[in-house]
């Protein structure tokens, strides 16, 4: 009767001793990553700090004019140490020539054994004189081999005494977001200090170039740290510090490398040639948002879509067009538009790549040759307007003549001669002088067919327009109120 009493017990208590022993194998073996930090970077900056170098650059301010900001009446009523630091006139009445000198710190790693370094363009490109500080105090004066300002990055280059330390090239596309990395560098002038944090994001934008894919981490990086490298914990260096988001000038946990995988190819070029050559597939792209996706029937907001396709390029000999949205890249997804132009970039010029499209619902592979990029490739109007007061809009039929005396090569279109402001049109960037090409993915030749594609569109939905500006075009979603 007692052992009848006790079966369902100890069924219990064994089948929850099987589900405890399951899930203890289940668990990964690493889980520990998840709760602990490592032990110490001790020997990452151990090993990898004597590849870092301080450098010193020093540029000369040639003036002839004085700066008249202190209120003061008499020579002799300026104090001595603001003579000499601005240069008033002498006695008899001469402005003398002047120079100032301004100095500026940074970091930089060392690429080769024999005295190539790597470091930030803006550290050194109107420097004129270039100082390298080694760990061991040993100072030289490097020269510049190659600057690459598009991308940030410049190669320098001293003759050391013995052969030095360098650093390895890591795999900036292994990383992932919530992986450690350590920075080494003199922010501030402060040698040799490091500091960890983790990869917060990738692929980053923050205005300061064509071609940005940045890492964002939250390691501390403050101004000096510039040009200096970022390791993972193998000891390999992923990335080259570049810029920070800050307020004050200080840190605040916005820190941006330069990904390695552009500084290779950026600072190969620069070594054998002193320049870079870029590949070139001669579209214009934008963001594509969420209104722009639903638009599009594209199932999430990714790629990136061809607002423009430049005549005789490699993408209009592929058959690229207006409106489609590139997915892909060479095998490589593309999840925000900034990425395509750091991937073109990096292609050797000939080389044939295969591009997924996305195209009127439907995905399309392609296969494009890579052309060389050549470096360094406002309108009213006063007719009979039309106002559009659900978007606020004002705007004119394209004629021969209006075309003419606004500069426009187009041939039919609509005119923006004014916006609205709050309006749904101020919202999205429109202004005068914009051309309307394209409502809803159809032409408008005239305001009678933009208010028949308009009157098909119920309240509150959703327009797609394809704007020109400045020999440029894009696509905008605009509201209907």
């Amino acid at each position: 009767m007692k052992s009848k009493t006790m079966a369902p017990y100890v069924r219990t208590v064994i089948i929850h001793m099987i589900f405890c022993i399951a899930l203890v194998l289940t668990v990964p073996q690493n889980s520990s990553a998840f709760t602990t930090a490592p032990e110490s970077f001790a020997d990452i900056a151990e090993k990898l700090g004597p590849t870092v170098v301080n450098v010193y650059t020093t540029q000369v301010l040639k003036s002839s004019r004085v700066p008249q900001i202190f209120p003061f009446q008499e020579d002799d009523e300026i104090p001595e140490m603001f003579k000499r630091f601005f240069g008033f006139p002498h006695p008899n009445g001469r402005t003398p020539r002047r120079e100032m000198k301004r100095t500026s710190l940074g970091s930089g790693v060392i690429h080769t054994s024999d005295g190539y370094i790597i470091t930030n363009n803006h550290v050194v490109e109107n420097a004129d004189k270039i100082n390298i500080r080694l760990t061991n105090h040993e100072e030289y004066e490097a020269k510049i081999i190659g600057r690459d300002p598009k991308t940030d990055l410049a190669l320098i280059k001293i003759e050391p005494k013995s052969p030095l330390p360098t650093a390895n090239f890591g795999n900036s596309e292994k990383l992932r977001v919530g992986d450690w990395v350590v920075a080494i560098g003199n922010p501030f002038g402060f040698e040799q200090t490091v500091t960890a944090g983790i990869v917060s994001g990738k692929g980053r934008s923050i205005g300061t170039g064509p071609y940005e894919n940045f890492i964002q981490t939250d390691a501390s990086i403050n101004p000096g740290n510039s040009g200096g490298p970022l390791f993972n914990l193998k000891g390999e260096m992923v990335g080259i510090n570049s810029a920070i988001y800050s307020r004050s000038g200080g840190n605040i946990g916005l820190g941006f490398a330069i990904p390695i995988n552009m500084a290779k190819t950026v600072i190969q070029q620069l070594k054998e040639h002193g320049k870079v050559t870029r590949g070139w597939l001669g579209v214009m792209i934008q963001h594509v948002s969420p209104e722009l996706a639903d638009q599009f029937k594209l199932e999430r907001p990714t790629g990136a879509l061809v607002g423009e396709v430049t005549p005789e390029s490699p993408a209009e000999k592929a058959g690229i067009k207006p409106g489609d949205i590139i997915l892909t890249y060479d095998g490589k997804e593309i999840n925000q538009m900034t990425m395509l132009p750091s991937l073109v970039a990096q292609t050797t010029v000939g080389n044939k790549v295969e591009i997924t499209l996305f195209r009127n619902g439907k995905k399309e592979n392609i296969t494009i040759t890579i052309g060389k990029l050549k470096e360094d490739q406002p309108v009213y109007g006063a007719l009979e307007d039309k106002v559009d007061k659900e978007l606020g809009l004002t705007l004119q039929t394209l004629t021969p003549e209006l075309a003419e005396s606004l500069q426009i090569k187009e041939k039919t279109g609509l005119v923006i001669t004014d916006v609205e402001p709050g309006s749904s049109a101020a919202e999205v960037g429109l202004k005068r002088g914009d051309l309307v090409l394209e409502v809803n993915r159809k032409p408008v030749d005239d305001v009678k067919t933009y208010h028949q594609i308009l009157k098909k569109v119920e309240k509150n939905g959703k327009i797609l327009f394809l704007i020109k500006r400045d020999e440029h075009t894009r696509f905008v979603v605009l509201k209907k109120q």
